[in-house]
């Protein structure tokens, strides 16, 4: 009996099932329709774009962690679902190797900085989709319209590193947003619903993100809580400025459907790691992201503010945990 040990271990003792890699595996599968669809609207680049920063972020991951303990964080599917929401936050049109920078950005400046998974405070996808737009704002705003071509490069896509996109010449369009903020001109229901639009490659069929969402809350992948906050509060709020002037402001089914707002309300803002932990804190961030997108979509400089509001709200996630607590177990407050 003396001779037997037991192990010392600190908590937690019961583990669930769910575990990392599986849930980024499950995220990852219910991005195969945008990604398809992006296909079908863009073409050869927008699979160039995906393996550009899918590549970025992967090998950033391994590099940095390859004589570490944590050297098979490469495999936790992670990485490659920073690379995966990276380029669908991207115009088709975008250059190679920027987007192989932004990954490289992504994963060490938004994940591997902070201490790895788990202890980012930025969502490490907007987070280099950020970068980018300070560091590339002519090429990230150089946009191009749907036209079946599928093996047909777009815009700046081989334009070689350090050499200028602007330099390249290319088809340009105006995205839904800018149409609407700067000629007042709206777009087609129907268009916005269904994909045929400019715009990043993931702005495509808003259908198809909306039954995703609906199908990941019921799945309890994500908090139903931030996409009905930040929905709601779009909803209302576009809604009460746009009967004030429905001639000069978009109405609320625009808001919603336009832009990258259904793609970072069901996998950005839903980000467990950068969020709060409470359940009234969870619709503080969601009605902060909401009233953010509606400000800078129609006073801002900016036509689409979605990557800002959430990014920013991320930024106030340690505030809200601080001052909206879960109630502790026995205790009244």
């Amino acid at each position: 009996m003396a001779d037997r040990k037991f192990p010392i271990s600190t908590a937690p003792f019961l583990k669930g099932e769910t575990t990392t890699p599986g849930i980024m595996l499950h995220v990852l599968l219910t991005l195969l329709p945008v990604v398809a669809l992006a296909f079908y609207f863009f073409g050869l680049s927008a699979l160039l774009l995906l393996m550009s920063t899918s590549l970025g972020c992967l090998l950033t991951e391994w590099f940095f962690n390859k004589n570490t303990t944590k050297k098979y964080s490469v495999w936790d599917g992670s990485a490659l679902l920073t690379g995966v929401l990276l380029a669908l936050t991207l115009p088709p049109g975008f250059p190679l190797w920027m987007a192989f920078l932004g990954g490289v950005v992504a994963i060490g400046m938004g994940k591997l900085i902070w201490g790895g998974l788990g202890q980012n405070i930025f969502n490490p996808a907007l987070l280099g989709r950020a970068f980018l737009q300070a560091a590339f704002p002519t090429a990230i705003t150089t946009w191009s319209e749907p036209n079946g071509r599928y093996l047909a490069l777009r815009g700046t896509n081989l334009a070689p590193p350090l050499y200028g996109a602007e330099n390249i010449e290319g088809i340009t369009s105006a995205t839904p947003l800018s149409k609407m903020k700067f000629d007042q001109v709206p777009t087609a229901l129907h268009d916005l619903l269904w994909g045929n639009t400019g715009g990043s490659l993931g702005e495509t069929c808003g259908v198809i993100l909306l039954v995703i969402g609906i199908y990941l809350v019921v799945r309890k992948v994500i908090n139903w809580r931030i996409p009905a906050s930040v929905l709601l509060t779009v909803v209302v709020l576009s809604g009460i400025i746009y009967l004030i002037n429905p001639g000069q402001y978009p109405s609320p089914l625009f808001m919603v459907f336009s832009g990258g707002l259904l793609l970072g309300t069901v996998y950005m803002a839903t980000d467990p790691v950068t969020s709060p932990l409470s359940a009234k804190g969870l619709w503080v961030f969601g009605i902060g992201i909401g009233v953010l997108v509606v400000l800078i979509r129609i006073w801002g400089g900016l036509p689409e503010g979605v990557m800002y509001a959430i990014l920013l709200m991320n930024a106030f996630t340690p505030l809200i945990n601080r001052y909206i607590k879960i109630r502790t177990f026995g205790h009244k407050k």
